[in-house]
C-alpha cells in the first residue's frame, strides 16, 4: 500500500515538473517568436522613419521651407507605413490619429542636434508609441511591447576624391591658396564659359573651358549641359578638358533648364525638365573682357556681389520665390507638374589654371563650386557666354570620398546617426 502511494506521489511530482518545464519551453519559444516579431516591426518602422527624414531633408534643401519639408515628411511616412507588409505599422499610425506619433524637428548643427531651430539644414523624424500585442509570452505576464525609431538627415559636402554627379561639363579656374572659396566672392556674378574665339583664356589658347564627362563631342556636351545624371567625376585629381567651342550644343543643352527646347533637345522635356522658376534678366547680361578674365555688365553698369540683388533676379530672389509655390512658372513634377527644383543650380569643377593647356589636356582638380544660372545662353554665331552667380552650396548626386570635410560646394543628402538617441 505504501509503495502504491509513493509511486502515485512520484507521478504527481513528475507531472508538476513537466508542467513547469513545458511552461518554461513555451515562454522561451514565445520570447523568441515575439522578439522576432518586435524586431521585424522595429526594422520596418526604422525604414519608414529613414525615408521620411530623407524626404524632408531633400525638400528643405530644395526650397528652404520647413513647412513644406514637414508636409513632405508626413506624406512620406504615411505612404511608406501603408506599404504592403506594414499592416501593423499602418494600423498603429492610423493616418496620424493612432497610438504611433511622429515628431519632426530641425537643427542648424550636428552634432549636437539642437531641436527647435527655425530652419535646418538637419531634420530629425521621431516615431514613438508603436505598440504591438504579445503572443506566447503572455504566459510570463508580458502583454505588449512598445518600440520607437528616429532618423536624422541632412547635407554632406563632397570634395576631391568624392564621386560628384550631374556636374556641368565646364570648368572654372580657382586659386589653390583659397580652398574654400577658390578666390571667388560669395554672390558675385561669374562668366562660367567664354565663347569668343579671339578672346584670351586663362586655361590656354583654343580652350573654351569645356571638359570631358563620359566622352567628347557635341552630343555629349549638349546632354551634359542639360543635366545628365551620368555626368560624374569619380575620385582622381585632374580634369580632362576638350577642344572646341560648341556654342550651339552648350546653349541647346543649358537652356532646357529655362524651359527652352531647341534643335536636338526638342521633345526632351520629361528627361530634362525646366526649373520651377525661369525668370531671367532684362536687359540681358554681357561680358566685358579684362585681361584673361571677364566682368559682367547689365547695360553700362558692372554687376558685382554688392549690387547684384538690386540689379538682377539673383539667387536670393530665387530662394525667396521657392518658398511660395504661387510664384512658380512650372509646378513641381511630384505634384503633377513638369518642373524640377534647382535645375538652375550647377555644380562645376574648379581647376588650377596656372599652367597652360592648349585645347584638350589635363588640369589639376582643386575641388567643386556651385553657381546659380542667371540667364539662358544667348547664342550669336560662335559667341555664347554662360553667366552664373557664385553660391555657397548645392545638392548633387554622388558618394563622399575618404576624407569628406565641411565647407562650401556641392553636397549630397544623407542619413546620420542621431547623437541624442539609440533608436537611429
Amino acid at each position: 500500500m505504501q509503495s502504491i502511494k509513493s509511486r502515485t506521489a512520484q507521478r504527481g511530482a513528475v507531472a508538476v515538473l513537466i508542467a513547469i518545464a513545458m511552461g518554461a519551453l513555451i515562454l522561451t519559444a514565445g520570447l523568441a517568436l515575439d522578439m522576432g516579431h518586435v524586431f521585424l516591426n522595429k526594422t520596418r518602422l526604422q525604414n519608414v522613419v529613414d525615408a521620411a527624414a530623407l524626404a524632408a531633408a531633400r525638400t528643405l534643401d530644395d526650397t528652404g521651407n520647413t513647412a513644406l519639408a514637414t508636409a513632405e515628411a508626413q506624406q512620406a511616412f504615411g505612404n511608406n507605413a501603408a506599404a504592403t507588409g506594414n499592416r501593423e505599422l499602418s494600423t498603429a499610425y492610423g493616418g496620424g490619429a493612432g497610438s504611433l506619433q511622429v515628431t519632426i524637428e530641425y537643427s542648424t548643427t550636428l552634432p549636437p542636434f539642437a531641436a527647435g531651430a527655425p530652419s535646418g539644414p538637419y531634420v530629425r523624424v521621431r516615431a514613438t508609441g508603436f505598440t504591438m500585442p504579445a503572443w506566447l509570452v503572455r504566459i510570463g505576464g508580458i502583454f505588449q511591447k512598445t518600440v520607437a525609431a528616429t532618423a536624422v538627415a541632412g547635407p554632406r559636402t563632397l570634395n576631391v576624391g568624392s564621386t560628384v554627379c550631374n556636374v556641368a561639363p565646364m570648368m572654372v579656374c580657382g586659386n589653390a591658396a583659397a580652398p574654400n572659396m577658390w578666390g571667388y566672392t560669395l554672390n558675385a556674378p561669374v562668366v562660367l564659359k567664354k565663347s569668343t574665339p579671339g578672346g584670351q583664356s586663362p586655361v590656354g589658347p583654343g580652350n573654351f573651358q569645356l571638359i570631358q564627362l563620359g566622352g567628347s563631342g557635341a552630343a555629349v556636351v549638349r546632354e551634359n549641359m542639360a543635366g545628365s545624371y551620368d555626368a560624374c567625376i569619380t575620385g582622381g585629381s585632374t580634369i580632362q578638358t576638350q577642344t572646341g567651342n560648341e556654342a550651339g550644343p552648350v546653349a541647346q543643352g543649358l537652356n532646357t533648364r529655362f524651359g527652352q527646347y531647341n534643335g536636338p533637345m526638342h521633345g526632351t522635356e520629361s528627361t530634362y525638365p525646366p526649373d520651377v522658376i525661369v525668370d531671367a534678366q532684362n536687359p540681358a547680361l554681357r561680358a566685358v573682357q579684362s585681361g584673361q578674365t571677364y566682368n559682367v555688365y547689365q547695360g553700362n553698369t558692372q554687376v558685382t556681389a554688392a549690387n547684384i540683388n538690386q540689379l538682377l533676379y539673383d539667387y536670393q530672389d530665387y530662394l525667396h520665390d521657392l518658398m511660395n509655390p504661387a510664384s512658380y512658372d512650372y509646378q513641381p513634377i511630384n505634384e503633377g507638374g513638369t518642373g524640377a527644383f534647382e535645375r538652375r543650380v550647377l555644380a562645376v569643377p574648379v581647376g588650377n589654371c596656372t599652367g597652360t593647356t592648349n585645347g584638350q589636356g589635363s588640369v589639376p582638380l582643386l575641388g567643386f563650386a556651385c553657381f546659380f544660372l542667371l540667364q539662358p545662353a544667348e547664342q550669336q554665331g560662335n559667341d555664347s557666354f554662360v553667366y552664373g552667380q557664385f553660391i555657397s552650396d548645392c545638392s548633387v548626386n554622388g558618394t563622399p570620398g575618404p576624407s569628406p570635410v565641411a565647407g562650401n560646394g556641392p553636397h549630397i543628402i544623407q542619413l546620420y546617426d542621431d547623437p541624442n538617441s539609440s533608436d537611429s
